[in-house]
Parts: C-alpha cells; structure tokens; sequence
C-alpha cells in the first residue's frame, strides 16, 4: 500500500467524494423499506440498489480510508441473543466505517438475564433514540416482533431457523461479482436445509434474481412443502420455487455454484441423523463431487464451517472458494443497508 493511498482526503474515493458517489449511485435507487427482515418482500430492483451500492462501499474499503462520515449522528444499536462473530463484527464496522455511532449489547450482559422482555429491551432502546436496531435472536419471528414497538429500523441479523436476509444479500452481492448476471445459474444448497435460515433467506434472494435453486440434503433435513405440486392451492405463492434433490451427485451435476451449509451438530442428538461420520459419507462438499460442477464453479459456505463434516479443507481453501471474499462484501453490503435506511430516515423527517 503506497503511502499516498493514506494521504487521501477521508471522503475521497478515485478523486470523487464519498458523499458525491453515492449521490449519484443513489439517483436510480429502488428502496422502499422501513426494515430488513427477510427478502419475500423485496423486488429485483430492490436487491439491485443494494448491490450497486454495495459496489461503492468496497470501494471505500479498498481504499483502506479511515473513516467516511456519511452517517453521523446516525445511532445503530447490535442487539445479540446469540453468539456472533462474523454478522456482529461486520455490523459494527459497517457502522463506524460510515460514522454512525455503535452501541452492542449482548443478552447475557443486559437486563435480559434479570428477567427483562424482549418487547420492554426494545422499548428502551427505541427510547435513546436509536435510529436502527441490528437484532440476532434464537427465536424465529423475534425481530418481527420488535418491529412493531420501535421507531427505529430493525435489520435481522439471524432469527431462529427463519431467516438471515443480509448473508444473502452478500451472497448475491458475491456471485455477481464473479459471475455477472444470476438469470438461469444454477444454485446448489446444500445441508440442513430445515434448520438454515441462510436457505430460507437464500432460496428467496436467488430466486428474485432469476437463479435456478436446488436445495440438497437428507430427506429427515429437508423441509416438506418446498415442492410446488406438494403446495396447497392457496400457498402456491407464498415461497419460491425450488427443485429439491436428495443425491448430492446428481444435485451438484452442471452447477455454477455450490454452497455448503452448515451442519447443526444438535440435530445428530434429535435423531435426524444416524451420525456424523454417516452425513459427511453422503453429504460432504468434496472435490470429487464438485468435479461434476461446471469447471468454472463457484464454492460457498455462510460460515462457520466445520471442516470434515459438510465440506472438504482442501476445497474449502481452494481457487474455486469464494469463503473470505463473502465475508468482506459482508461489511460492503451492511454499509449500504444502513446508509439506504438512514437516507430513507431522513428523507421522512
């Protein structure tokens, strides 16, 4: 890194202000949400202003430039149930990177263990005049709850076995990268699909997008009613349309892109699986099976991974692995989300 790369202004980025190139990224902008909860309800316009602006975000990171202060005065509240690394540290750098001011609080060191609801933290929260709330909770729908007894702006980091909308939107955000237009790839998902909420808000997000998804895995792990013709008449709507494979071989055959899913070690004690030892055998990412993908496949996986279960070390770290990339576009993509919710914020104050 040349010194001089150091020596630019703060909001500069190739010689135009921070302020200036998302002005202009922002003209064509399609942005109608007060929350991010899950992408059903988001359009391919949508999903495209955030990978545009996502765009200049990795610029500004590039760039290694300190700070961009396009968002001071601008309060966002990390509000962990869970245990995070990945999502948490990427919210919170997304924040400071822009110059919003970051509060985290984890569960187990808030009025949370005295008792406290989850309805009356939120109250609190809102009432320190957080403008957004970034919530990760155990529960499926928790942020959907909150969302109802806050001004702020609730973004979901990962409720339950529901839904993770920002790992998917960095997923695309990724793969468009590397692949251009999504029309007609065909996505392979492939693990605990019943208990992923990076599938369900993955299947979602691809689908907008004109991807072709194939959800893979045991069939005690794949949820029922993902196949249109199993759909009653009156839900045929309501989720995307999805092809459904249990053969990793045959599922994984021509795919563009592959992504290992994490496998949720507490399923083996609900019965789900024989053993651990038997879904690596039939299941596991290897660079065998992905000899089937198209040459130029793309590999995936949300982390974190456990490697020699759902997918092989040498392929997890191979050229084909896009593992570290999805994590710095993760910050990228969370900058833009808060920067389209407090121009949004701000255009109706």
């Amino acid at each position: 890194m040349a010194i001089s790369d150091f020596e630019r202004p703060l909001d500069s980025v190739a010689g135009q202000s921070v302020e200036g190139a998302l002005g202009a990224a922002s003209q064509d902008v399609v942005w109608n949400h007060d929350h991010v909860l899950d992408l059903d309800d988001f359009s391919y316009e949508e999903i495209e202003s955030v990978i545009t602006l996502a765009g200049k975000m990795r610029e500004v990171l590039d760039r290694r430039i300190a700070r961009a202060p396009i968002l001071r005065g601008f309060t966002m509240i990390n509000l962990f149930f869970e245990p995070s690394t990945r999502t948490r540290a990427s919210f919170e750098l997304a924040g400071k990177v822009l110059g919003a001011d970051v509060i985290s609080v984890s569960a187990n060191t808030s009025s949370v263990v005295k008792g406290e609801s989850l309805i009356d933290t939120v109250k609190t929260l809102s009432a320190m005049t957080a403008d957004a709330i970034v919530m990760r909770h155990g529960m499926s729908g928790a942020p959907y709850l909150a969302s109802k007894y806050t001004r702020a702006s609730v973004i979901n980091a990962g409720d339950g076995s529901h839904a993770h909308p920002t790992q998917a939107l960095l997923d695309i955000y990724t793969l468009k990268q590397r692949l251009g237009d999504l029309k007609d790839k065909k996505i392979v998902m492939v693990g605990d699909i019943s208990h992923s909420r990076v599938a369900r808000s993955g299947m979602w997000g691809f689908s907008a997008m004109g991807a072709n998804v194939v959800l893979c895995g045991p069939p005690t792990l794949l949820p029922s009613g993902f196949l249109v013709n199993e759909r009653p008449e009156h839900a045929r709507s309501a989720l995307p349309d999805v092809d459904i494979e249990t053969n990793i071989d045959v599922a994984i055959k021509d795919a563009d892109v592959v992504m290992a899913l994490r496998l949720q070690k507490e399923r083996q004690q609900g019965g789900l699986l024989p053993s651990l030892h038997e879904y690596s055998r039939l299941y596991q990412v290897t660079s065998e099976r992905l000899s089937k993908a198209k040459s130029n496949h793309i590999l995936m996986h949300p982390g974190p991974k456990n490697e020699g279960i759902e997918i092989g070390g040498d392929v997890a770290s191979g050229s084909n692995s896009t593992i570290e990339e999805q994590v710095t576009n993760g910050v990228a993509v969370r900058m833009a989300l808060l920067y389209l919710i407090a121009q949004k914020n701000q255009r109706e104050n």
